[in-house]
């Protein structure tokens, strides 16, 4: 069996996550880790085993380490940059979400890895909850038909963060290096599966504020209406301001059925093709929503996107996540702070070919 050596950019939180993640793989092994602040990927070096290397650039990983996939792991604002060495480099690529903070710079990065492809390189960007199995089941139930014509879609993030989380480094809470606050950072994540499961949006109007927290750039809420192509219209609300947190919630309505998603399980299953189909049909037991969830779930939904990721390398195919999804929920993000800061509705394509590329983002509110 071959094994893959993955250098991790990037040693915070995330790049520790990617670690343990690595770790359960049979065919990955960290082999470099890189870091600007050196003492950093010295700590989470010394945590695996075997002991990959340790460097202050990707330029020097690559000098020194056989590399194959590189993980970026670093703010979001960095992100393009060490994607852009990576492929040069001719290694495969794993980029965490979002793509970047800056849409412009992603819409070339998407140009030059499409062109990587036929290099016989793979890249791809983290959306680990495309591969959920709820998620799974129903995107297939959707593309399937069970529901019918799906006329429209409740998405909502309910989450909390205390004043300390945005306190805790310089880059958290603005828009060069966070790209956005609820929505961007955490509230990606049901942006995409929105896509994943609705297709591409025609038309977005939206609503920012920060309304919970201080000595931040960016929004603490947001709220926004989203005509799809399809017709259908969904509500997405994103928040980092409710204590003490609340599940996650994706509803999903259809001329013949309707699924909910809560807190990445199957809560709730109908479809008219099919009468006695019930969530318990479509998942196993760990994916129904109220039955005991993985303790280390967080993980293991890194790791089915490593899966992926090695399938797409052995097999010469396309991720199941690619750059030009993760270019298309940053410009979902996008749209909505537009629209925020027109005060108006706004064009999901003419946002993503970059027609707005020059509104500077307004969030709406101040902390009381």
């Amino acid at each position: 069996m071959t094994v893959l050596n993955v250098a991790i950019v990037g040693s915070g939180i995330i790049g520790a996550h990617h670690a343990k993640a690595i770790a359960r793989h049979p065919k990955l092994q960290v082999t470099a880790l890189v870091d600007a602040r050196i003492e950093a990927a010295e700590a989470l070096a010394a945590t695996l085993d075997p002991r990959p290397s340790v460097h202050l650039t990707l330029t020097e990983a690559f000098a020194q380490a056989t590399i194959h996939i590189v993980a970026i792991c670093t703010p979001s604002g960095l992100h393009i940059a060490a994607a852009e060495e990576t492929l040069a480099a001719g290694a495969h690529l794993l980029i965490e979400k979002p793509l970047d903070t800056d849409l412009a710079k992603a819409r070339a990065f998407a140009t030059v890895a499409e062109a990587a492809t036929g290099r016989g390189l793979v890249s791809s960007v983290v959306s680990q909850h495309r591969f959920d199995p709820a998620t799974v089941a129903v995107r297939r139930a959707v593309q399937d038909n069970r529901l019918g014509r799906v006329t429209s879609a409740v998405v909502s993030m309910p989450w909390w963060r205390d004043q300390a989380y945005y306190d805790s480094a310089d880059w958290r809470g603005t828009w060069a290096f966070d790209g956005g606050g609820a929505l961007a950072n955490q509230g990606i994540h049901l942006v995409d599966q929105m896509l994943a499961l609705l297709g591409r949006p025609a038309e977005v109007y939206a609503r920012t504020a920060l309304a919970s927290h201080e000595r931040i750039e960016v929004e603490d809420v947001a709220a926004a209406t989203i005509q799809f192509e399809s017709g259908a219209l969904a509500v997405l609300h994103a928040t980092t301001g409710a204590r003490p947190g609340l599940p996650v919630r994706l509803a999903l309505y259809g001329t013949e059925g309707s699924a909910v998603l809560q807190d990445d399980q199957l809560e709730y299953f109908h479809t008219t093709t099919d009468p006695g189909l019930r969530a318990a049909d479509l998942v196993s037991p760990p994916d129904v929503y109220g039955a005991a969830k993985d303790p280390d779930g967080w993980v293991t939904g890194h790791v089915r996107q490593y899966d992926d990721l090695v399938d797409a390398i052995e097999h010469a195919r396309a991720p199941g996540v690619q750059v030009r999804h993760g270019l298309e929920a940053l410009a979902l993000v996008r749209s909505v702070y537009v629209s925020a800061s027109l005060g108006r509705a706004v064009s999901f394509t003419e946002v993503l070919d970059g027609a707005f590329d020059d509104v500077q983002p307004r969030t709406q509110g101040v902390t009381p």
